[in-house]
Order: structure tokens, then sequence, then C-alpha cells
């Protein structure tokens, strides 16, 4: 008898990663975002110079004592993530200089491609506490998609109005989780030694998914990653194996209150802008023969003719045409370009294409 398995949307489960991972059905989730043990015992840097831990490690924190046992733990989970994504889906890892180029030599091999390395870097990064090296203040992101024939989803328009209508890079600065959100245990002390700030998974999962979309985090940690999919309405499935983290993760969840639905619009890409041509508006009467059309700054105008096309003195041609020669230019996107009177504004064309029936 064939076991159905069903997704446990929502929801945090304990236990290890790969073994959680391989009761999952395959080709069922979206998104995943991992952030893997650090591989931090192998160097030597668990601890301060008077060997004590750093604050919210412990001795089971990072179990690993040869490479080939982090390069093999590696290996399995990867092959999970791989197998739970769907075709088109997107993995990020995040890691530092201990672990992040094992990952990700590990994960090209296992026929991921990568996307983009990203860089976070830290506005208040922890101080080397050994004083003999730089100070660590940046970790590396792999944005890779499932194959290289996947066609993943990147919202270019919303990361580009995220950072003030400018395309958005591959360097992030970011602060440290601090203050309110960063949390600590009865002691006082830090309860996770690496938790994320939630302004880092919000543009993780701003750039990479949908509403409604499936995200695994098969790390959870203290919840980072499942309470902004949560603020997002995004679906999550966390796995976290020490029970510390996940009763923190479940009492953070309760607090979260889910965006409203009409909060999460964001700007169409070109890819999601409905592919109407310029005559079927004149058709359909939603620009009328005769319009006059204009650029944002009204220093050139041109005539909509019966047929879609525009006349600006000699000029004749496509909106895109016309628009290109109106100003000596190789191209350009008729769309934006042009504008008209609506209402007493001055709009862009383009705001007609969602009103095409």
């Amino acid at each position: 008898m064939e076991l159905v398995r069903e997704l446990p949307l929502d929801q945090v489960l304990r236990g290890e990663s790969v073994e959680m991972m391989r009761m999952l059905p395959a080709a069922s989730v979206h998104c995943v975002f991992a952030d893997p043990p650090y591989n931090l015992q192998l160097r030597g840097e668990l601890r301060r110079p008077d060997d004590s831990l750093v604050d919210g490690v412990d001795a089971d924190w990072d179990r690993f004592t040869d490479f080939a046992a982090y390069d093999a733990f590696t290996r399995d989970w990867l092959t999970e993530c791989r197998r739970l994504l769907r075709k088109d889906g997107t993995l990020w890892v995040i890691g530092s200089y201990h672990n992040i180029f094992r990952i990700g030599a590990i994960l090209q091999e296992l026929g991921f491609w990568v996307l983009n390395d990203v860089v976070w870097r830290k506005a208040n990064p922890m101080p080397n506490f050994r004083g003999r090296r730089f100070t660590n203040a940046h970790e590396t992101l792999i944005w890779a998609a499932r194959g290289q024939d996947s066609r993943y989803r990147f919202n270019y328009q919303a990361m580009k109005a995220l950072n003030d209508d400018i395309q958005m890079r591959s360097d992030w600065f970011i602060p440290l989780c601090t203050g309110a959100e960063r949390l600590r245990n009865a002691h006082g002390l830090k309860l996770h030694p690496t938790q994320k700030p939630e302004a880092l998974l919000h543009r993780v999962l701003l750039a990479s998914t949908a509403a409604g979309d499936i995200v695994l985090d098969p790390f959870l940690g203290s919840g980072t990653t499942a309470a902004v999919a949560k603020r997002l309405r995004r679906h999550f499935i966390g796995i976290e194996r020490h029970p510390a983290y996940v009763e923190a993760a479940l009492a953070r969840l309760k607090t979260v209150r889910p965006a409203e639905t009409d909060a999460l619009a964001t700007t169409p890409g070109r890819k999601e802008t409905p592919r109407v041509p310029f005559g079927s508006l004149v058709e359909r009467g939603l620009v009328a023969p005769g319009t006059v059309l204009t650029d944002r700054m009204r220093r050139v105008r041109s005539v909509v003719m019966a047929d879609g096309t525009l006349r600006a003195g000699q000029i004749h041609g496509s909106i895109h045409k016309v628009g290109a020669e109106v100003q000596n230019a190789p191209s350009c996107n008729g769309w934006t370009f042009w504008h008209m009177e609506r209402d007493g504004l001055l709009v862009p064309i383009d705001v007609l294409r969602t009103a095409a029936p």
C-alpha cells in the first residue's frame, strides 16, 4: 500500500532535518531557506580567548568533528531540498567562510543552478575576540534555482521599489538582530547564536516567492523564516531538532499577525504584465483615434491612428518605433514613454493594459 504524505503546512516539526524532509512529498515546496550549522567547531571558534562559550552556543550546537562528516551531512540535506523543490523552485542558503564554499561546491555538484551570491554586510558585526584577524562583518547567501532550466520567480520590480526605485544590488546592508527582536533565555543570554534579522528574511521571501507559496526551512532555529512567511502570507514548514528552539519559535509565531491581503500587492514585473497589442485598446474604445499622446514632460506629441499606430509629424509607426525615433534612441518602451490625459491627470498608457478585458 502506497503511503500518502500530506504537507504539514504552517507547522514546526521537531526532529533531524534530513529524517523529517524524507517524510515530505517530492516537488511540494516553492522555496527553501536554509541556515545550516556553520562548522565552527572544526575551526576552534566556538570559544572566546578566556575559553568561555560564545553566548547561546552549547556543546551540542555544532557537532561535526571532521570535514568529511560535515560534507556528507551537507550532501544529504541538499539532496532532500532538491527533491522537495518544485521544478521552478529556488534555494537560499546562508553561511560564512567556515562553510559556504563547501556548501556551494556540493550544491553545484547536485545540479542546482547558482543565480546570485549575495553579501549580507552587517551594520553592527560582532568583534573578533582574539584580535588576530579582520572583524568578520559579512555573511554570504547563495541563491540557486533547482536546475538550469528552471523558470524561477524573481520579483524584480518589488526589489527595485524596496530600494527607492534603484535596481537592487547583491550587497545588502542590514543590521544584526538586536533589541526586542533578539530572543533570550531565562538567564538573559541569546537564545540562538545565529538568529537572523527579520529584515533579511523579508527581502529574501519578497524577492523570490508569492503570497500562498510554500517555504521550507530545514534548520528553523528561533523561527525567523516562519515568522516572516506568516506575516507575508506565505505558507511555511519549519524543521528544528532543538526542543528549546522549537518552543521559542512556536511562542514567537503566536504573536505574528499576517499582513492584510491588499498590503501584499507589489509592482508587477514584465512577465506579469498582460501582453496586449496597443491596437486592441483602440479597437475596444479604451483609446479613441485622434487621442493625443505626449511624453511625461510634454516635450513631444503624437496622434493615435485608427489602426493603433502613432503619427508624430513625418514619423509614423508603432508606439515603440515612434517613441524611439522622437528621442533619436535605438529603442523605446512605448507603454511607459507615452502618456495621455485621464481624469485630469497625465498617466502612462501602460495603465490601460490592466483595464483591457
